[in-house]
């Protein structure tokens, strides 16, 4: 009689490949919305040079890229730190008024010695950091909701800017636009990759670590014995840092200042960062997916001219194409995670 045979267990080996696949399609399942952000990037930006060839019989160049660079550097910086707030589920709309006030400050008082250009950057950038320090202690300590507590705080910055700068108007240095938003060449993508490696670099530290947990479960965190109001508070500091940052960067790029320059990137701001895939549930996202937001809405904005849209209905298509890339990163995303 033939005894049975005895299915045998997998090997080592085996079992060690088969938890590497399944830790894998886990990780790649999260970052579906991060790919799709690049690969939309990818895409517009084909379609725009198809359609600026098409009507121009030309490919964009040096001027076009470093316009297209210029314009969205500002919406990168106050994209960063509107990820950083999302991640530990909370929102800043303050950075508009934020970077009105910058913008305003450096129009109004920064002169062409070296002295003057680095004095009131600093002083703007330190400005910043004590406007989302203060949005942080708020709704850290106070148990203020972060809505309403930004909105106040807009709100407030608003009447200052327009204090500082009653109409459009002042003067940038030249040395400082050139610096900042040279007009020779896309210099500014320094700026950018700067930003994305400060933040690979936030990311592995203990801050960045902390802020991803307290996105996750704030209670969790709290009983893990992380200075869970001390994070938050970190957070929206960061966030009135880059928003500052991104009002001189406006500033630079214009020459000129403008008491409501910032207000568009409230939204905008937003917009790029749920294209980007950060989650508004906290704890999941990357801010190189905002980067890529960014400049997926700036490049967005110059395929709608070229395909001769009328400017008033290009907020719709807008609308409508951010609507449509967050569903689809949404489908994607559950997918994935179920085949996972």
């Amino acid at each position: 009689m033939i005894a049975p045979r005895v299915a045998e267990a997998p090997a080592p080996r085996q079992r060690e490949r088969e938890r590497l696949s399944r830790r894998f399609r886990h990780e790649f399942a999260q970052s579906v919305p991060l790919v799709l952000a690049f690969v939309i990037l990818l895409g517009l930006t084909s379609l725009y040079i198809g359609l600026f060839h098409g009507q121009l019989h030309r490919f964009p160049g040096v001027f076009e890229w470093t316009s297209i660079v210029n314009t969205a550097v500002p919406t990168v910086l106050v994209a960063v730190g509107q990820s950083i707030v999302v991640v530990t589920r909370g929102i800043d709309l303050s950075v508009g008024g934020v970077i009105d006030v910058s913008n305003s400050l450096a129009a109004t008082h920064m002169h062409s010695s070296l002295a003057s250009m680095a004095g009131w950057t600093s002083l703007v950038l330190g400005f910043g950091l004590v406007c989302g320090t203060v949005n942080g202690a708020l709704i850290a300590y106070a148990r203020l909701q972060p809505i309403l507590v930004t909105l106040a705080t807009l709100a407030i910055l608003q009447g200052i800017a327009i204090k500082i700068l009653p109409e459009p108007g002042g003067t940038i240095p030249i040395g400082y636009s050139n610096v900042l938003a040279s007009s020779t060449g896309p210099w500014s993508l320094l700026f950018v990759g700067a930003i994305a490696g400060l933040w690979l670099v936030l990311r592995r530290t203990s801050l960045g670590v902390r802020i991803f947990a307290v996105g996750n479960d704030e209670y969790a965190a709290r009983a893990q014995g992380m200075p869970v109001r001390r994070v938050k508070m970190a957070a929206y500091a960061l966030s009135g840092l880059l928003a500052s940052a991104s009002g001189l960067f406006l500033a630079a790029s214009t020459t000129a200042g403008d008491a409501a320059a910032g207000d568009v990137y409230i939204l905008t701001s937003i917009a790029a960062v749920v294209l980007g895939g950060v989650s508004f549930f906290g704890g999941r996202g990357s801010a190189l997916g905002s980067i890529a937001g960014a400049f997926i809405l700036t490049i967005l904005t110059n395929v709608l001219f070229f395909a001769g849209i009328d400017p008033l209905y290009q907020s719709f298509f807008q609308g409508l194409f951010l609507f449509v890339a967050v569903l689809l990163g949404s489908l994607l995303g559950h997918l994935m995670r179920r085949r996972a």
